[in-house]
């Protein structure tokens, strides 16, 4: 599965990203010094770290900064909640802190051997941990704190502090159990069916010592080969984020998801400190028609229609997780999700067939009947491209194009593009797509290892759309995304609306499959996966990078993803931001008048009352960010659960509200899809979502002053 700022790279395999690509074929003078040795690991260490130290944009001298790096990366990776790892252990470890360079280039693995056995061995202690503790009945009476973010917690002294630590989370996943109990019962009449306090809280460890014994189960099961990944990850961590090895398996996953279609509820998961993570859902799956899904939320269990319990998947290997969530079609899941305020809700979705026809560029009218501005709106989900077929395959440039003539002859008098939440994909065609508002000139520079930046460039003097141009875009807007919007904004020739700022992803991986460059030799050792390898840098026209800063929207409107701790600046190792010799541009003829439009929009917003509630939800989600210590009491809980219940439902009605737009379809739209229900049914959906984004409705007022 895929994380915002990388899933491009996976979708499209990057390597049509890079014309003059420095990763080449690897001769198999590379491995004389190890192709006999029969070991495996051996080989895939050789070889992923030579290919970083070779092809990476600014590879790290593997040295003693290397190996702190990469031992602070391996230390979050192998226990990110705190709750396996002591103190004691820590010191242990700490004696090849800086050795891990020297035993990369010797073929040892004295850390990765110990920090596995010291696991495996706190695996069991844990496992013994919570047996004991769920055993004895938990008193809700008590005051005391539960801290909920790892990152505030230091490691645990010892053995005894741990268990400690362990007494207090099963205490909090208890008192959650027994408070929704408690809900549950107010609402059923049969009193035969109530339960005391003592029975919900007996029941409540009950069901938490079998979803523990559920997860620690999934977690003796565990691949050899998933361990040592861990370790090589955090050794490509050192370089970048975005430097990733990939397992077999996970390959295996990623040529699933390259195939097409899929049956499942088309979610984008991630792992993300041990819960899987939404990042991303299929338009047109049934995830996303269903509706209650989010971004962001974190799936803790997961229940088929036909099994009595829920399955815990906190802890669960990702693609162990992705497996009891696809299922086939006309089955149904449910899954347990905490959401970004601490709330669980339960959704129930009904497998189908993921279409990924609906993943491409779409189109539609939007009417303000107050002020009569007719707009156009063009959804692009992602750059997509179709590598099998260049010639007659779809491409996300061409679409567009396609959709501009639609809303040309719809006599439009603006057109807004929604980049939000596109992660990026094919820079050629982000090239093109930037290419059919301008004239002919620079769209983006890229940089590689070897020092001096090439600029690429719309040779097309002809323009398809000089009109009123707005761009929409989010804190996940990343990679394409920036291009495109930073260059529009360079040439002063689009008002770029949305969060305070993009991702900051200005970076270009390519995929190596490992497998490939394997001599015939070794050809025994097959599979081993692949590499993800940061090769490129991306600059904007005027000379700065897109990387760390993101693009900076010229009209900021609230953005709830904007105090998640999402961008490229909340992660570690991550390329700096910095600047090249801008190239030669001249403006747009009638450049935008941002300034103007900035203060029009603001004095709208300002008494806007949807946006006055995301301003306050915004906050709120910093609060409960910050304030991340938890009350054991069931009292005091209960009382701070109904006020984040009754804040939660104030901002999601806001959110259901319709504006006063008008949306329609497209007459060829409506043609195609005639007599196809399914589609009719996500089109109705898509357009009644549409009338209810508050975004889109000031986006046409900005095309207003355009005008």
């Amino acid at each position: 599965m895929a994380s915002p700022d990388r899933s491009f790279f996976k979708k499209n395999k990057a390597r049509i990203f890079i014309p003059a690509i420095a990763l080449i074929l690897i001769s198999v003078s590379l491995f004389y010094s190890f192709y006999k040795r029969s070991e495996k690991n051996d080989v895939i260490m050789q070889m992923v770290v030579q290919l970083a130290e070779r092809d990476h944009f600014s590879p790290s001298p593997i040295d003693d900064k290397f190996s702190e790096k990469a031992f602070a990366a391996y230390l979050k990776k192998l226990d990110p909640y705190k709750q396996f790892l002591t103190k004691e252990d820590i010191v242990r470890m700490e004696v090849y802190k800086l050795q891990i360079d020297d035993q990369i280039r010797t073929n040892e693995f004295q850390l990765y051997d110990l920090a596995v056995k010291l696991s495996d061995q706190r695996f069991l202690d844990a496992e013994g941990y919570y047996k004991e503790i769920l055993s004895v009945p938990f008193d809700f009476n008590v005051s005391e704190m539960y801290e909920t973010d790892p990152d505030k917690l230091d490691w645990a002294a010892n053995g005894a502090e741990l268990k400690e630590r362990w007494r207090k989370d099963m205490k909090y996943r208890a008192l959650v159990r027994v408070s929704d109990a408690k809900k549950a019962q107010e609402k059923e009449s049969d009193v035969t069916k109530h339960k005391t306090p003592e029975e919900m809280e007996a029941d409540a460890r009950q069901k938490i010592l079998k979803s523990n014994n559920d997860v620690f189960q999934y977690r003796k099961q565990q691949k050899p080969e998933d361990k040592f990944a861990l370790y090589i990850n955090a050794l490509m961590a050192a370089f970048d984020p975005h430097t990733q090895y990939n397992t077999p398996t996970d390959k295996e996953t990623f040529d699933i998801r390259m195939s097409g279609q899929f049956e499942g509820i088309g979610a984008t998961l991630q792992a993300s400190d041990g819960y899987a993570k939404v990042v991303d859902m299929v338009p047109g799956s049934p995830s996303w028609m269903q509706g209650e899904l989010k971004v962001n939320d974190l799936i803790t269990k997961v229940k088929q229609e036909k099994e009595p319990e829920p399955v815990d998947i906190f802890g669960m290997r990702l693609d162990d997780a992705v497996k009891l969530i696809r299922g086939k079609k006309g089955t149904k899941v449910t899954l347990t999700v905490k959401r970004s305020d601490g709330s669980l809700h339960n959704i129930t979705i009904t497998r189908d067939v993921v279409i990924l026809e609906e993943t491409y560029a779409k189109s539609a009218v939007l009417t303000d009947p107050k002020t009569k501005i007719k707009a156009g709106y063009i959804y692009l989900p992602s750059f997509y491209v179709d590598f099998k077929n260049t010639v007659t395959g779809r491409a996300c440039s061409n679409d567009v194009a396609k959709e501009i003539e639609k809303l040309k002859k719809e006599q439009v008098q603006g057109i807004v593009l929604d980049l939000r939440n596109n992660t990026g994909g094919s820079l050629p065609d982000a090239i093109r797509m930037a290419g059919l508002f301008i004239n002919s000139g620079p769209i983006v520079q890229v940089k590689d290892n070897m020092g001096t930046p090439r600029v690429y460039s719309d040779i097309d003097p002809s323009v398809q759309y000089d009109g009123p141009f707005v761009i929409l875009v989010n804190s996940i807007s990343a990679s394409a995304s920036e291009i495109v919007a930073a260059a529009m904004q360079d040439y002063k020739r689009a008002v770029i609306v949305g969060g305070p700022s993009t991702f900051g992803k200005g970076t270009v991986q390519v995929v190596a499959d490992l497998d490939e460059y394997l001599p015939s030799e070794m050809s025994g050792l097959k599979p081993l996966g692949s590499l993800f390898l940061t090769i490129q840098k991306y600059y904007r026209i005027n000379g700065g990078a897109t990387q760390l800063k993101g693009v900076t929207s010229d009209i900021i409107l609230p953005d709830l993803y904007s105090e998640l701790g999402i961008g490229e600046r909340f992660e570690d190792n991550c390329l700096p931001w910095t600047t090249v010799t801008p190239a030669k541009y001249s403006v747009w003829k009638n450049p935008v008048p941002v300034d103007a439009l900035r203060k029009k929009s603001r004095e709208r917003t300002s008494k806007n009352e949807i946006f006055r509630l995301l301003t306050e939800q915004t906050a709120a989600l910093k609060k409960q960010k910050d304030e991340s210590q938890i009350s054991l009491s069931l009292e005091a809980y209960q009382r701070e659960e109904e006020k984040r219940n009754n804040e939660s439902k104030r901002f999601e009605e806001a959110g259901k509200k319709q504006t006063r737009l008008t949306v329609t379809s497209l007459a060829p739209d409506l043609t195609a899809m005639k007599g196809d229900t399914a589609k009719i049914a996500r089109n109705d959906k898509w357009l009644a979502d549409l009338n209810k984004d508050v975004y889109l409705e000031e986006a046409v007022q900005v095309i207003g002053d355009m005008k």
